[in-house]
This record gives C-alpha cells, structure tokens and sequence, in this order.
C-alpha cells in the first residue's frame, strides 16, 4: 500500500482558542483578524464590524479578561488564550446582570455598539467590582455610540455593579 503525506496547507493557520469556556480549533487564513475568525470561522456574530481601525469599539471582546478591540489583533496572535464574546455573557436563559440593566434603563437603542460596550463593561466590573460614575465614563470612552448620549449607558453599568455587588458575583 502507498501512502503519500498530505501536503501542508500553509495558506491556512490552525490554533486552540478557549471561547466562552470553551475549547475551540479553528482553521483561518492567517492575516484574519480575531473579529474576522469570531464572525466568519466560528459564527459568532454578535461581536460587531464597525470601523476597523480601533477607533469605535463596537468589536471589543475580553481576551484574558482584559477588553480587546478585536478589528486591531490577528487571530492567530491570540492562541490558548481565553476570550469572552456577547455570546458568552448570559447564564442560560437568565441575562447577565448588565444586560438586564442596559435593557431596563434603555442602554441600548438601535444596538448595534452594544456587544462592544458590554463587553467593555464586563471588563471593567471584574476589575473594578464599584467603579465611581467617572471611572464609568473613562472607560468606555473607546466605545462610540450614536443613540443613546451615554447617560442610559452609565446608568445601566451603575446598576448592574450593584446588583453583582448586592450578588456578591464576579461581573
């Protein structure tokens, strides 16, 4: 019997990623980005295409718990590390503490800047278990939103972190 190797494909990079708590291998052409590899190679579409040159914030993601403009890291780049998407925010059926309180406090109106501040957001509250309205407002400075004139926005990130407090749970 002959067997012939397979030639490598070297147009393709495959890589373990760690999504949502889960591990993943994925297969992608190595000058995607991670926002590309989210959307494209593992249907993760919540996580947004907005500008692609890091200046909306409508692609952040957490990448070993820190916020991440996805449009700006390669894919590749970020292998074995862990990354949280809008995906992965709700337990179940029941929302996440900022998703409950974004849609109470009308954070979110057309939604499309919304994963990314969310996400953004989450990152801050593991950090930051009671930011001041302030701390807030720096940082998510990098998340661009048209509808809301952010004040919806900071108000459902206040409320969320006292009721993770109120909780006692990790963002």
């Amino acid at each position: 019997m002959n067997t012939v190797a397979k030639p490598i494909d070297r147009r393709k990079a495959q890589i373990t990623l760690h999504v949502n708590g889960e591990e993943v291998e994925v297969s992608f052409a190595p000058y995607k980005t991670l926002l590309e590899v989210l959307r494209e190679d593992l249907d993760l579409t919540g996580t947004k295409h907005g500008c692609e040159l890091g200046e909306c914030g409508a692609c952040a993601v957490l990448v070993d718990g820190q916020p991440l403009l996805s449009c700006l890291k390669l894919a590749i780049e970020c292998e074995g590390a862990s990354i949280e998407t809008i995906e992965g925010l709700a337990e179940g059926p029941e929302l996440h503490p900022l998703q409950a309180a974004f849609s109470d406090h009308g954070g979110s109106q057309c939604g499309y800047c919304t994963p990314g501040v969310l996400m953004t957001a989450k990152g801050l509250l593991d950090a930051e278990p009671n930011p001041s309205r302030e701390r807030i407002k720096e940082a998510l400075a990098g998340n661009l939103c048209r509808c809301t004139g952010y004040q919806q926005i900071v108000d459902s990130v206040e409320e969320a972190a006292r009721t993770l407090r109120e909780r006692g749970a990790k963002a």
